[in-house]
């Protein structure tokens, strides 16, 4: 039969769940953000971060690997928090979003690949060329920039002046 009092009466301090939240989240948002910006494809870092981090959390809190439930709403809280914080900061500081949100990463201009770049994130000339041949440039010469995003997807602007990703660009089908 359950205690009900002991699923609500936290038995890790509560200041140790935040504290323990916060550095796993600081330390992981550090490591995606600075290890793996590429990795983490269409879906923000943030987002997959709490994603992640929430689910854990609330699996223990709900399979009992917390023996209160106060124990995982207070992790869950506490990953939300930062999570809001940080976009709070970057929204309002443009010298924390800098930080925060990486901007976008120029990889190819007017034709001519900036290596210099490309081994920043360990993009190699077979990945831009498989990126380019899946949105159609088979010549680099055809190509005005390829960036790289900061939710770590890549996006092409053509010599003429539209995107490859424009239904109204010369040789898509319509």
């Amino acid at each position: 039969m359950a205690d009900w009092a002991d699923m609500f009466i936290p038995d890790t301090p509560l200041l140790e769940i935040v504290v323990r939240g916060s550095v796993m989240y600081l330390a992981l948002f550090t490591l995606l953000r600075v290890i793996l910006k590429r990795e983490s494809g269409t879906t923000g870092v943030t987002d997959l971060l709490v994603i992640v981090l929430l689910a854990d959390a609330a699996q223990n809190g709900m399979s009992g690997g917390y023996n209160s439930i106060t124990d995982g709403v207070l992790l869950v809280g506490v990953i939300v928090g930062w999570s809001y914080l940080l976009n709070a900061i970057a929204y309002r500081w443009q010298a924390a979003a800098r930080l925060i949100r990486p901007g976008s990463l120029v990889l190819v201009r007017d034709g001519r690949i900036l290596r210099h770049n490309m081994r920043r994130e360990l993009i190699t000339n077979e990945e831009l060329h498989t990126l380019l041949r899946k949105q159609g440039i088979a010549n680099l010469a055809d190509v005005r920039e390829v960036r790289m995003e900061s939710d770590g997807g890549f996006s092409v602007t053509r010599t003429y002046g539209r995107s490859s990703a424009d239904p109204e660009a010369p040789g898509r089908p319509g």
